[in-house]
């Protein structure tokens, strides 16, 4: 049964688990995505998040505590600059994880953790587009290019057909 265990121990010391943690954190801080296995992915969400959510408040204490857990003066400042000026607006769920299938030795999930707002295939386009002045046209004359091209044939009265009718 699996009474009151809040947690993955994803089969590891709690050292261990702790430095794999940060190691992972701080490699997906500096290169915004990696490629792990579903269940360290999904132990290392909750982990991240909390993180880049004290990063949003730029002060000595949040630093000092986001320091002790990443180890990693490099990414610590990864995340205060950019990640936290990105992710400035966002309420929440910043990471991303997709699966990218089994792997091939011993079947285990695997999957891509990515920092959401870092990926350019997900963003939406910001540039405004640009729309044309249009101008007012009456209903009677349709536009040249959409009215049906009919051929129509002009009878020529030359000067010498209407001579010879008089």
């Amino acid at each position: 049964m699996r009474h009151n265990k809040s947690f993955n121990h994803l089969g590891r010391t709690s050292s261990h688990r702790k430095a794999m943690l940060s190691n992972m954190a701080s490699s997906l801080i500096l290169h915004k995505s990696i490629n792990t296995t579903l269940a360290k992915a999904k132990a290392l969400r909750p982990y991240v998040e909390k993180l880049i959510t004290k990063a949003k408040e730029d002060n000595m204490h949040n630093r000092r505590i986001v320091f002790s857990y990443l180890q990693s003066k490099y990414s610590t400042k990864e995340i205060f600059g950019v990640v936290a000026e990105k992710v400035a607006t966002r309420p929440g769920g910043y990471t991303r994880i997709l699966k990218t299938g089994n792997r091939l030795g011993d079947n285990a999930e695997m999957c891509m953790m990515e920092l959401v707002d870092f990926n350019e295939f997900y963003q939406k386009e910001t540039t405004k587009k640009t729309t044309a002045k249009r101008t007012r046209r009456s209903t009677a004359a349709p536009k040249a290019k959409d009215a049906p091209i009919a051929e129509t044939k002009v009878e020529e009265t030359t000067t010498e057909e209407t001579a010879s009718e008089d």
